[in-house]
Formats: C-alpha cells, sequence, structure tokens
C-alpha cells in the first residue's frame, strides 16, 4: 500500500450458494455479456443450462435474485481488482486505480452498466459490499470530495466509453490520461491525502 494512505476495510465474506447455483450465476454472467439485460431471461437461462425453467427456482428465487446476485459477484470481483491495485502500487494509485477500472468495465460492459444502474434493490445487497467495492477510491487520495471526484469521472469516462459516445478518432488512452495527471496532481496537493 502507498505510504501513508489509509488503511483498508475488511473484505465483506460473500453470501455461501450452493454449487449448483454457482453454476447457474455463472451462466447467467455469460449470457449477459452476450445478449444484453433485456435478452437474460429465466427461459433463456434455463435452455442454456438444459434444464427446464421451473428447475431455476429451486436455486434462484427469481430474476431481481438473479440480478441482485450478478450484481453482488461483479461489485465483490471489481472491489477486489481495485483494491489489489492500490495495495500494489508503487507510488502512483492513481494510475493504478484507474487502470483497474477501466480494465474492468472494458471486459465485462453489460456486468458494469447493471452494477451501475441502480436498478437492483441495494438494500438487499450484501451489507458494507457496495461500500467496500468503492473503498479503493478514498484509499488512492485520502480525501472523500476527492475520491467521489475521482469515481465520478471514472464511471462517466468509462460509461461514455462503453456507449460510444466520444467523437470519432478520439484517443481515448489520452482522455484516461489526462484524467489520471489531473487526479494524481489534485492527490498531491490535498493535505490528507497519502503520498507516495
Amino acid at each position: 500500500m502507498t505510504k501513508g494512505a489509509p488503511a483498508a476495510s475488511p473484505r465483506p465474506t460473500p453470501r455461501e450458494r450452493t454449487p449448483r447455483a454457482r453454476q447457474i450465476i455463472d451462466t447467467a454472467r455469460g449470457l449477459l455479456e452476450a445478449v444484453g439485460p433485456n435478452g437474460l431471461t429465466m427461459r433463456r437461462l434455463a435452455d442454456e443450462l438444459g434444464i427446464r425453467a421451473p428447475s431455476l427456482y429451486k436455486h434462484i428465487n427469481g430474476r431481481p435474485a438473479l440480478e441482485l446476485a450478478l450484481v453482488e459477484t461483479g461489485l465483490d470481483e471489481s472491489g477486489l481488482a481495485l483494491h489489489v491495485a492500490v495495495e500494489r502500487s508503487n507510488g502512483d494509485p492513481v494510475t493504478d486505480l484507474l487502470g483497474a477500472y477501466r480494465a474492468m468495465g472494458l471486459a465485462n460492459p453489460e456486468l458494469y452498466r447493471l452494477i451501475t444502474a441502480n436498478s437492483y434493490p441495494r438494500s438487499e445487497l450484501l451489507p458494507g459490499l457496495e461500500a467496500w467495492a468503492g473503498e479503493p477510491f478514498y484509499l488512492a487520495v485520502g480525501e472523500p470530495y476527492l475520491a467521489q471526484a475521482l469515481w465520478s469521472f471514472s464511471h462517466g469516462t468509462l460509461i461514455l466509453e462503453l456507449d460510444r459516445r466520444f467523437l470519432d478518432g478520439s484517443n481515448l488512452d489520452r482522455t484516461w490520461h489526462a484524467g489520471t495527471d489531473a487526479f494524481t496532481t489534485a492527490r498531491l496537493a490535498t493535505p490528507s491525502s497519502p503520498r507516495a
């Protein structure tokens, strides 16, 4: 971890799931990326698994529960990747954090959209998971409002990239680099921020 950085919170323990429930969630995740959220139906999922749709309900209590499981899986994976990026940083936590964040989103665009769409019942999330998953932004800069601004830049830039909303010919690597430089400068100028 960067010298002077705040200490990380413990990772929330993921929900226990049967092997069959994990298989259903993994298959649903693959379908989500292949056909998008509107194409991910319980019937299609059952067909993919080679079972009848009613059999799914023995393991996952309907589409809302399935989406919640996918969101929890995505938050856990992204939170872990971001925590590792900040903890293993060699003095440039903003660059490492943003690189990991962008890579996760580009590799899993539909899961990213599901996590950030806020259409799931937030109150039913595993307690502490959402805060823990977002904590690396604070760990990277050491100041809560700067961390929120960093996440806002990250999310806004990534969703625009995923939706192909930048002008044709835009060099998005340079856009990310410009944001990284700006937030690194802000981190170093903020008295409470961790130093390299």
